[in-house]
């Protein structure tokens, strides 16, 4: 995905998330993350299965289906030309929660949680350590943190 693409895109969608279904979104007067806006994997687990946080898998479908996805996740393909959107979607059954992002090994949603940032709105999470692990953790799959299945 270009720089160009995701400039235009944000662009797009800053309306789609800063107002979703008409309620304007603003940043959490309780934080979700610790630290600068990142969460371990078992940080975001218990957020998601607090109601506390909207979790998004942002990896490819083959990438699901291989390990499946983190309990309570919303698969969403960031090379789609819809991702704002998609996301926005997602965001309109839990107005104003905080959305966090996980990806392989955390590259891609730190590139995903740099660009939702620049859009403003709700508070955008990056969770590095990301499904398989990297230098910030083992990963949700190494920690046995539960799993979702997608169907494709």
């Amino acid at each position: 995905m270009t720089h160009a693409k995701y400039t235009r895109r944000a662009a797009l969608g800053l309306v789609g998330l800063g107002a979703v279904a008409g309620t304007a979104y603003v940043w959490s007067a309780t934080r979700v993350s610790s630290g600068a806006g990142t969460l371990t994997a078992p940080e975001a687990l218990a957020a998601v299965e607090a109601g506390r946080l909207v979790l998004v898998d942002v990896r490819r479908p083959d990438e699901w289906a291989a390990t499946g996805i983190a309990k309570g996740a919303v698969p969403i393909d960031m090379r789609r030309d819809d991702f704002v959107e998609a996301v926005s979607a997602a965001l309109q059954a839990r107005p104003g929660q905080p959305v966090a992002f996980i990806c392989a090994r955390g590259v891609r949603s730190r590139r995903v949680t740099e660009m939702m940032r620049a859009l403003g709105g709700v508070e955008i999470v990056d969770i590095p350590e990301g499904m398989l692990g990297s230098s910030a953790g083992p990963g949700w799959l190494e920690r046995g943190l539960p799993l979702d299945k997608v169907s494709q």
